[in-house]
């Protein structure tokens, strides 16, 4: 036997381990293989997208998308709703103008820096 003293959240324990015994011992299951990374997502044609880049300001699921490709945004227009930390940011136009294409769909996990839609 082996005797050990831990401490957990400033609390001090004294631990005796048994040391030899197998008995009551239940290996753990090998983890599953990692599915492979999905693959990503087809880019707009060429020249589809516009020059005006909105990206996402955190890391977040895609809740809704408010705004379609060709449609007309004025500065501030809600384009789609971003959940981060279990609460909804409304990701809008920077400035006035048209929207050239939208890059990620209702449901959609996205990283920070993402693009998320192009304005022309």
């Amino acid at each position: 036997m082996k005797n050990y003293t831990i401490t957990v959240n400033g609390n001090v324990y004294n631990v005796t381990v048994e040391e030899g015994t197998t008995a009551g011992v239940v290996q753990a299951p090998a983890a599953a293989p990692k599915a492979a990374p999905a693959a990503p997502k087809a880019a707009a044609p060429a020249g589809a997208q516009g020059s005006v880049v909105v990206t996402a300001p955190m890391p977040g699921k895609i809740l809704a998308v408010k705004a379609n490709a060709g449609q007309t945004v004025k500065k501030g227009d809600v384009i789609m709703v971003l959940e981060a930390m279990k609460m909804e940011n409304d990701i809008v136009a920077p400035q006035d103008g048209t929207v050239a294409s939208i890059n990620a769909a209702a449901g959609d996990a996205v990283e920070a820096g993402a693009t998320l839609a192009t304005l022309n």
